[in-house]
């Protein structure tokens, strides 16, 4: 497995504090058969991206484990308008490996029209744009059709590997399940920020969606698709997503039966066209 999301880099955000814990999820990753790991730290209003320091901690990391298992560098890259201009300026920079896949995070209220004519404008720049985690997004949650209207303009979508059996919620894993069974899931990957209370979890994830989807589906999004992003090649041919293409209202039903999105009819009704 290749795990394209984590926050391994210690001391740059809310992930790992320090070096110990940052070996101690390593190994985790090692113990659950990760071969690759994506150190994507935070760029956002609150912690400040900082590429010498994230590129020398790193180093430390492959240092201490010497061949055990590959990393790569990439950034989780909230959509605000520093960060913007900022991968604009500089093509490719927060990319991972700075080879075009970019982890973008939305925010959890709103995504106004400038930051869709924003994403439009990094597509132009270089980028491939991955939608972390959507399943846990409130604002996506309420307007999933949001999310299909991304996709047609041709982003990918990363799951959190926890969320689809339902450490982050009955809705998010709904969501998740949802996007599983119709193929609008590109990646699973982590988002690990701690050996207790944000692990890994991908073993566990991986075999959640062997199950329910099938081994090939299960290898697509934990091994094909992410090394063919780490590796900044070719986009592999995928599977047809189901009901993406019809322009209708999209509402999103959640398991407790409170109404999200539009309004009219369920999520698996209005999303996947049945």
């Amino acid at each position: 497995m290749i795990d394209i999301h984590t926050h391994l880099i210690y001391g740059v955000d809310d992930g790992a504090p320090d070096l110990k814990t940052a070996m101690e999820l390593t190994q985790m990753a090692i113990d659950e058969g990760v071969s690759h790991l994506v150190c994507s730290p935070h760029s956002s209003d609150r912690y400040r991206f900082q590429p010498e320091v994230n590129e020398s901690r790193m180093e430390e990391l492959r240092a201490a484990f010497d061949g055990q298992i590959g990393f790569s560098l990439a950034c989780d890259f909230h959509m605000n308008a520093a960060n913007i201009e900022d991968a604009l300026a500089n093509p490719l920079r927060y990319s991972i490996d700075g080879k075009g896949y970019l982890l973008i995070e939305f925010p959890d209220l709103l995504i106004p029209p400038q930051l869709v004519d924003a994403m439009l404008r990094l597509r132009k720049a270089g980028y491939t744009l991955i939608i972390t985690h959507p399943e846990r997004n409130p604002y996506l949650q309420q307007n999933p059709d949001r999310l299909a209207d991304f996709m047609r303009d041709g982003c990918l979508v990363q799951v959190t590997s926890a969320s689809i059996y339902g450490r982050f919620g009955k809705v998010a894993k709904a969501f998740a399940d949802a996007l599983l069974e119709r193929n609008w899931i590109h990646f699973m990957a982590s988002d690990a920020h701690h050996p207790q209370w944000r692990p890994l979890h991908m073993k566990k994830g991986y075999t959640y969606v062997a199950e329910k989807a099938g081994e090939e589906t299960a290898r697509r999004l934990y091994v094909t698709n992410p090394r063919a992003a780490v590796d900044g090649a070719k986009w592999p041919e995928q599977p047809e997503p189901a009901g993406l293409w019809q322009e209708v209202p999209l509402a999103f039903e959640s398991p407790s039966g409170s109404r999200k999105g539009s309004s009219g009819s369920s999520f698996w009704g209005r999303l996947f066209g049945r």
